[in-house]
């Protein structure tokens, strides 16, 4: 790879996040802030063993959904749903994971299984709506959205609501001990040292690493994934060499589904060991963001996952010394989305300006000799 491939790759990211940096810095300008103060305080915090376990705990389910939404843009298709698929497989898995007593193994498997089926069947209604009745993904999963997140409440109200629970906060029972995930302390600890403030590393972490892996090898070893690269880069192209559009969506929008059902169960099998009102959401949103920023690479969803994490888990330093408010870290992060949109585009059309002075160039070169050879 040459040295001017190598720049080009690496100016987007770094040019996007210098510009956030700066913008972000004059919004706390304007409000009598410091901002090296602001920028010392945070990096401080962050650069803590425990905050770094928070970064990763807030990473995990943040790169599934990156990784969810990835998996429809290569394709073209905008699944807009994660955040609906994600949330009612976390309470039927919960809930099926409370329901039964199985072998420790089995018993995670089982609750990974219900959840990704759940997500896999959700998201396969706007797939079989797109090609059979030509209704855009983006309407559909918005509108599913809504259905999804209207079931949980119904559901989470009446048929799975925990009965012997006398608090004021909804929850499902809870789930045995051999269906919950175990953490990574112990494997940090190793390398480090003792782990405070009784912050626990989510195991599931290592599930999310596999789902990248093999996410990678699926779109770059696999005919499916081939099949849906080419109908992402040119659909009738695709059609023209065999390709089956209509399966090809369908497909996708389950595999699609099927990781965003994963989304959620980071916290369930290794924080809170059921379903409540204090389940995190706006995952599948943020996951949007995450998606564009990695551009929907494996490696650069990881990138942008970690980057969301660290932003997350060191804003509440500023609540706490003044210096800031935290809402500056979500200033940060929609400028980080948008300045990255804005270079990476700038980068490509660099890019391609210089891929066709190569070729004009390259194609000179053989005119003339052949000029020389004559004379």
């Amino acid at each position: 790879m040459s040295i001017r491939r190598v720049a080009l790759a690496l100016a987007a990211p770094v040019c996007a996040f210098a510009f956030s940096i700066g913008l972000s810095s004059l919004v706390l300008m304007a409000f009598g802030t410091n901002p090296m103060d602001a920028w010392t305080e945070m990096l401080s915090y962050g650069t803590r063993l425990e905050t770094f376990v928070e970064t990763g705990n807030r990473a995990t389910p943040l790169y599934l959904a990156g990784i969810a939404v990835a998996i429809g843009f290569r394709m073209n298709l905008f699944n807009i749903g994660v955040e609906g698929q994600y949330v009612l497989a976390a309470l039927l898995a919960a809930s099926a994971g409370a329901a039964v007593d199985l072998p420790p193994i089995l018993h995670v498997i089982l609750i990974m299984v219900v959840a990704m089926t759940v997500g896999s069947a959700f998201a396969g209604i706007a797939g079989y709506l797109k090609v059979s009745r030509g209704v855009h993904e983006v309407i559909s999963t918005i509108m599913l959205n809504a259905v999804a997140l209207a079931a949980v409440g119904f559901l989470l109200r009446s048929w799975l609501l925990d009965k012997n629970d006398t608090t004021l906060n909804m929850m499902t029972p809870e789930i045995p001990p051999s269906g919950q995930f175990p953490h990574l302390n112990s494997l940090v600890e190793t390398f480090t040292r003792e782990i405070t403030r009784g912050r626990q590393l989510w195991g599931f972490m290592l599930v999310s690493l596999a789902v990248g892996v093999l996410f990678y090898a699926f779109l770059n070893r696999t005919r499916a994934g081939f099949d849906l690269r080419a109908t992402g880069l040119n659909p009738f192209a695709a059609e023209a060499s065999g390709v089956d559009p209509a399966a090809t969506v369908v497909r996708t929008m389950l595999l699609s589904g099927a990781v965003a059902g994963l989304i959620g169960l980071p916290e369930v099998l290794g924080q809170a060991h059921r379903y409540d009102l204090g389940f995190t959401r706006g995952l599948g949103f943020t996951g949007i963001a995450v998606a564009l920023v990695g551009r929907n690479h494996p490696g650069g969803i990881a990138v942008a996952a970690l980057l969301f994490g660290w932003l997350d888990s060191s804003a509440p330093i500023l609540d706490v010394v003044g210096d800031a408010p935290r809402e500056i870290v979500s200033i940060l992060q929609g400028v980080v989305v948008l300045a990255a949109v804005v270079a990476y585009e700038v980068v490509n059309r660099i890019r391609r300006v210089a891929e066709a002075r190569d070729a004009a160039t390259a194609m000179q070169h053989p005119t003339e000799t052949t000029d020389r050879s004559v004379s």
